[in-house]
């Protein structure tokens, strides 16, 4: 970087150089001092110049930097925002499947112990029948039986619905309530 900028002043100095040798060259030859004065102006005029003409140059590299390094750091920005929405879908997706297992075990564990009444029940029942308690016996199997399709019925359900939601949106979006007016109830008396 700094050989370039290196070779951006130095036509600029040799110009300034190669001009001040032709001045002082010139002025060499003729005795006057009007010569001098001019030349000295000409030299004051050319490095006025060629002052600005280096002030142009470094302030277009300053520029031409400072563009580097704001596309540099926008560059980075983007990249930390596209990771960072990367690692948070990553965790909503983790939480989502680990409240999944969650709630799956726990149903798993309900079942099981829904499964293990429902067998005591109809064992119940069942003994009710051999011992001779046939009416009483019938009812507990028909209760059972009958608790144990409409557990199954609402387990199906449940499921539904959450393969309903799982296949919606996992964020759930703003929904709005709507509110309904009514206008206040008169009696016949005249009171509101």
């Amino acid at each position: 970087m700094f050989k370039i900028c290196m070779f951006r002043f130095l036509p600029g100095i040799i110009l300034v150089q190669a001009a001040t040798v032709a001045l002082v060259v010139l002025t060499m030859q003729v005795d006057q001092q009007a010569v001098w004065i001019a030349a000295a102006l000409m030299a004051l005029i050319l490095g006025l110049v060629t002052a600005f003409w280096f002030g142009s140059i470094a302030a277009h590299m300053g520029k031409d930097a400072l563009a580097r390094v704001q596309e540099k750091h926008a560059r980075d920005r983007e990249r930390l925002r596209v990771k960072a929405e990367k690692d948070k879908t990553r965790v909503i997706e983790q939480s989502h499947r680990q409240i999944a297992r969650a709630t799956s075990r726990a149903h798993a564990k309900a079942n099981l112990k829904v499964g293990a009444a429902f067998a005591a029940a109809v064992g119940a029942g069942v003994l009710m029948l051999f011992t001779q308690f046939l009416t009483v016996g019938l009812l507990t199997l028909t209760t059972a039986g009958g608790a144990l399709v409409g557990y199954g019925v609402r387990a199906r359900q449940e499921l539904a619905s959450r393969k309903r939601k799982a296949a919606g949106a996992l964020p759930a979006k703003d929904r709005t309530m709507r509110v309904i007016e009514a206008k206040p109830a008169v009696h016949e008396d005249g009171r509101g």
